[in-house]
């Protein structure tokens, strides 16, 4: 009881204190802190960064390395992953590499007599190292001055405590690991922590802070020696991007931050280097020129394949391609394969311009098919008479004007192939790098060399591919780590494949894609289809054009390859696959949930959600539970991860279709593991639907 009086005098005097002076801004900062997200040193803060800011943090001092990404998901909600070397703790005195997340979430702005509040959670998944929660009031105090005070748990409640308001905390139970310790959250020992942070000018913020951090496993250890509960530091920004940050901590240490933000809405080169689309063409007046609005030039047979040639060469120039095209004394339809703009708007609004230059008067309706794969996706319907008069106009304008249809639904019979189109054969020779992150004997091991891919497409949704890989350098082939996994290595055998494929056949496969009704897709590939497996994929999609929702179907039936990644295979033999739903809520938020079953034969679900940008940034999360124990998962306790795409235009402000993606897992394991085949239907399709679209739509007239 008398916890709970001390405890409730704390917050009352977290609000009193808010009530000093009188802003009403939200805080906003760029200064993080030891742990990532904004924060005095080793105290948070209840400050955020702009929404969608990615952010990463190097800290380093005699008690331990942190290495931590963090993410603002809303305006109001930050998480991030961390990776951590702790000296002498829970390992008989050697280094413990730790994986953890941790999540804040800011209750109630800062206004005129109330400071911003937030609520925290510290490694809420993981082995518990730095778990600890936290709430925490920040105030504008002057326009360079704030000061922060809050209440801390867990390993924020260790030192200067005064009571145990909500509870004795369980005991720390590392276990396997991987698991949310929803038992321990806000219980034990509660310690108050205050600070204050003063920019003495735009570059330097000079910081002074009480922690209530006792680091009790660390001194019992003897990894370094807490004198003092003040911490010192400082922060200085080199750039927009990039800081550095200094600390005198504990009485005793030094340390060290690197700190660097990236705003994917702001490319660090600008956009619009692509060359200048042509302007289009008005039509004379019916009255002043009646003789061009004629319609006898349909009965000429070269006009058709004179036009179509005309239009296929100026889409050639713009890094397009006119797969077919039907033409009529009103109406014309063209195939669009977009192979150069990341925003299919963009290539539709090329393609509507060369149209209005190629086409005779009379030509009033344009209709614009997207394809991918292929396969006809979606159409876009256009009055020509609008194209003529918004191309000075917002691009707005013009949407309220277009019609989005299924790219099957309407299409016009009398669609001609291009010349050419089809049989087409690309290739590429380009750098490759392969990284191995978390792996307690090495924490960080890469590959680096080069990957030779070839494509041929023999007809519209038939393409042969493959790609080769050969290592130049690099020491992923170094490690002596052996999988320890109980249960058969699906997955969790990655290193002797990193080992002995090189060089190696990454995939070969035939793939088969279709439109067999509206609103459906659907695709077959067989062959070598990943590094590690061969066999059969299928999948069908029901996605309407104009729908937020997507629902899925996949049966794979694989075989294991051979560590040597050519043509053999191993034993193993499975049949796997889910059925999945898509549902875009807006606001850049996706959400995926695939339920089936996966490649060790246990079955469960697999929930995704990504926050993705306008621009082709995607940042994402998922996790996988399944019918498989703990003990046989082992440590982690089940599959999670997070994800990353980054658009190649917007770090060379060139136009491209081309994207970087990578999956940051804590662990490699065999439960949960899915087929990771190329070209899945959702992935392939959605950017060309109206969705997508209407978001990008911005880009129609560049």
């Amino acid at each position: 009881m008398r916890g709970q009086k001390i405890a409730g005098l704390g917050m009352a005097s977290i609000a009193a204190f808010g009530a000093i002076v009188a802003y009403a801004d939200p805080l906003l900062s760029d200064n993080p802190g030891t742990f990532g997200l904004p924060g005095l040193i080793d105290m948070p803060t209840a400050e955020s960064v702009p929404e969608g800011m990615i952010g990463a943090t190097v800290f380093r001092f005699s008690g331990g390395l942190r290495v931590t990404a963090t993410f603002q998901v809303t305006d109001r909600l930050q998480g991030a992953f961390r990776y951590s070397r702790v000296p002498g703790v829970f390992t008989n005195g050697s280094a413990l590499y730790d994986r953890s997340f941790d999540v804040q979430y800011r209750v109630l702005d800062e206004r005129r007599l109330r400071p911003a509040i937030a609520i925290g959670l510290r490694d809420f998944i993981g082995t518990g190292v730095y778990s600890g929660e936290y709430v925490v009031a920040t105030k504008t105090i002057t326009p360079r001055l704030r000061a922060t005070a809050g209440l801390g748990w867990g390993r924020l409640g260790t030192n200067g405590d005064i009571g145990s308001p909500f509870g004795s905390r369980p005991a720390l139970n590392i276990g396997e690991g991987g698991k949310a310790n929803t038992d321990q959250w806000f219980r034990g020992p509660a310690a108050p922590f205050l600070g204050f942070a003063w920019d003495f000018n735009d570059k330097l913020t000079l910081k002074a802070e009480y922690s209530s951090d006792a680091y009790p496993r660390e001194t019992a250890a003897g990894t370094f020696s807490r004198d003092s509960s003040v911490n010192l530091g400082f922060d200085y920004h080199i750039n927009k991007s990039a800081s550095v940050s200094g600390y005198y901590l504990y009485g005793s240490e030094v340390g060290l931050q690197f700190n660097l933000a990236i705003d994917p809405r702001k490319p660090p080169v600008p956009s619009g280097l692509e060359t200048a689309p042509l302007p289009v063409r008005p039509r004379p007046s019916p009255v002043s020129d009646p003789a061009a609005w004629a319609t006898d030039w349909t009965a000429d047979p070269e006009v058709h394949p004179g036009v179509q040639t005309a239009v296929a060469k100026a889409m050639e120039k713009d890094g397009m391609v006119l797969e077919s095209m039907a033409l009529s004394a009103t109406r014309a339809e063209v195939r669009l394969r977009n192979q150069k703009y990341l925003a299919q708007p963009q290539a539709i609004g090329r393609t509507a311009r060369i149209l209005t230059r190629a086409l005779p008067p009379s030509v009033e309706t344009l209709v614009i098919t997207s394809t991918a794969e292929g396969m006809p996706t979606s159409s876009v319907t256009l009055n020509r008479r609008d194209v003529e008069q918004l191309e000075s106009e917002e691009s707005l304008a013009l949407l309220r004007k277009a019609e989005f249809s299924d790219g099957i639904a309407g299409a016009h019979p009398g669609l001609v192939p291009t010349e050419g189109a089809y049989p087409r054969f690309v290739w590429s020779l380009a750098p490759y790098g392969e990284a191995s992150v978390f792996d307690p004997d090495d924490p960080f091991r890469a590959d680096f060399g080069v990957e030779l891919a070839g494509r041929y497409e023999f007809a519209p949704g038939l393409i042969f591919s493959g790609t080769v890989r050969k290592k130049i350098v690099g020491n992923l082939d170094d490690s002596t780590r052996v999988s320890d996994s109980t249960v058969y290595h699906v997955r969790s055998d990655l290193v002797e494949y990193q080992k002995q494929g090189d060089p190696g056949i990454h995939d070969l496969t035939l793939a088969w894609y279709t439109r067999p009704a509206p609103n459906l897709y659907g695709r077959v590939t067989v062959g070598l289809l990943e590094r590690m497996y061969g066999g059969v994929s299928g999948e069908i999609l029901w996605k309407p054009v104009d729908s937020r929702l997507a629902l899925g179907v996949e049966v794979n039936h694989v075989k294991q390859r051979d560590f040597d990644t050519l043509f053999t295979f191993r034993d193993y033999e499975t049949t796997t696959g889910h059925v999945s739903a898509y549902y875009d809520f807006g606001k850049g938020f996706m959400g995926q949930v695939d339920v089936g079953r996966y490649l060790l034969g246990d079955w469960g679900a697999t929930f995704t959600l990504d926050r993705e940008f306008a621009n082709g940034w995607k940042v994402g999360a998922y996790a996988t539970f399944t019918d498989l124990s703990e003990a046989d998962f082992g440590e982690g306790s089940f599959d999670k991860g997070v994800r990353l795409t980054i658009p190649v235009s917007w770090t060379t402000g060139k136009p491209s279709t081309n994207k970087v993606s990578t999956v940051i897992k804590p662990l490699n394991r065999d439960g949960g593991a899915r087929l990771d085949v190329d070209g899945r239907l959702y992935d392939t399709v959605r950017s060309t639907h109206q969705g997508d679209m209407q978001i990008q739509w911005g880009r129609f007239w560049r």
